[in-house]
This record gives C-alpha cells, structure tokens and sequence, in this order.
C-alpha cells in the first residue's frame, strides 16, 4: 500500500467518512497530500549528499465554499497531511528546519474544487529574553512570527547552545551573527534616554549575513532593516518608549 492510500486510509478512519462525503463533489485530501508531497520536492534544497531541506511552513489556498466546508475538520486534515510530510521526508532523506504548519484560508480566486499551496522554511527560534524592571525594551528581532527583546549590550544569534538567540537552520552557524545596541546619549533605558543604535557583525560565520540584500560584515540597522542569515530572516523593530 502506497503512503497516499495509507493516509486516506488514516484520514477516513480519523474522522469517520465524514470528510470524504462532504467533499465529494469539491477539492479531495488526497489530492492536497500529494500536491504537498510535490512541493516537498521541488522546494528541496541540498545541505550535503543525504540531507536536503524542505519547506515547513504551508499555506493551502482554497474557494470560500470549499474551506467553509472543509472547517469542522480543518485540524484533523492537517494533523494527517503533516504525518504524511513527515512520511515522505523520511524516505526522502529531507530534514525540515522546524515544526511543521499547515493551515488553510480561502482565495477569491479559486473555484470549487481548486486549490493551490504556498510554503516556506521557517526555523525553530528559541531565546530567553534578560528584561528587568530596570531595562526596557527598545528594540525587538522578528524572527518567523516570534518577538524577541534586543536589549543593551546585544546578543548572539546562531544554531549552537551558547547562542542567546538560537534558530534551527542548517545554513546558520553556531555563532552566527551579533546584534549589539547603544544609547547614543543618556544613561542607559532610564526615562529620557537618547535614541538607540544597533548594529550587527558577523561573527565569521560559514555563510555570511545579508542587510537589506547586501552582504557585509557589519553595518549599522534601522527600523525595519532585514537581516538574512541563512534561510532566515531577522527584522529590526524599535519601538517607542513608554512608561509601565
């Protein structure tokens, strides 16, 4: 039995035929599975001889009717179509960079019965943010949907344990890249401090780090700089100071 057969066999079992009879005229599972499997491995990226890096982040377009339809089953659906991902990656060979996410939303565009798939790599990020009553947050780094604080003297972002900022992607090395933050004139976070400055160095890293495009050594951020190392992306935001 192929894995296709076994996940409709999965998914009939999971939710009864339900699914299957409500979508008999529109989009199927299966076809969604396969079209998932697909973009798998043509996203698929080479790290070494055995490994190559897929996708983990996927967006299922679907017509209003259909997702209407598809709602009171829309998280059993997908916890099968990330088993099945997680099937086919295994005899793949592919390794994801983080968690897998499927969810649906609905497209003008799209007819009954039509469907169409957006994915990206997004990284694990772990870090544990060091705010006091004494230090407030300025800045942030988004990284894949997540805050993370950007206090003075920096931090260290990179996929080993001793990173401050760590992120799961095998194109990041272990100590990857430095953020480091300074007031330009007043003590420090206290009430009234001047601007912020930040900056980021590379920490002679394997693949070196991107700003805005370019690639450098170090440069000096603003709001909204985009930093890429890796598959990833971190984006500055300062924020306004405001009292607690």
């Amino acid at each position: 039995m192929g894995g296709l057969q076994r996940f409709e066999q999965r998914l009939e079992q999971a939710i009864s035929g339900a699914f299957a009879r409500t979508f008999r005229s529109a989009v199927q599972p299966v076809e969604i599975a396969a079209a998932l499997q697909r973009e798998l491995d043509n996203q698929s990226q080479v790290l070494s001889r055995q490994r190559r890096l897929v996708p983990n982040s996927f967006v299922v377009e679907l017509s209003a009717g259909d997702l209407e339809r598809l709602a009171p089953y829309d998280s059993t659906l997908a916890a099968e179509l990330a088993e099945q991902l997680t099937d086919h990656a295994e005899l793949q060979s592919y390794v994801f960079p983080g968690p897998i996410r499927i969810v649906f939303e609905s497209a003008a565009d799209l007819g009954t019965g039509r469907f169409r798939i957006r994915s990206q790599a997004e990284a694990a990020v772990t870090g544990s943010a060091r705010e006091t009553s004494s230090q407030r947050t300025r800045a942030v780094l988004e990284v894949n949907g997540t805050q993370h604080p950007l206090q003075a003297p920096g931090l260290v972002v990179g996929r080993g344990s001793e990173a401050d900022l760590r992120i799961n992607d095998p194109g990041v090395s272990r100590r990857h890249a430095e953020f480091l933050i300074t007031t330009q004139v007043g003590d420090g976070y206290a009430p009234g401090a001047g601007p912020v400055h930040v900056e980021v160095h590379d920490m002679g890293s394997t693949n070196g780090i991107r700003v805005d495009g370019q690639k450098v050594a170090r440069s000096a951020l603003r709001d909204g700089s985009r930093v890429q190392i890796g598959h990833t992306s971190l984006v500055l935001r300062l924020m306004e100071e405001t009292d607690r």
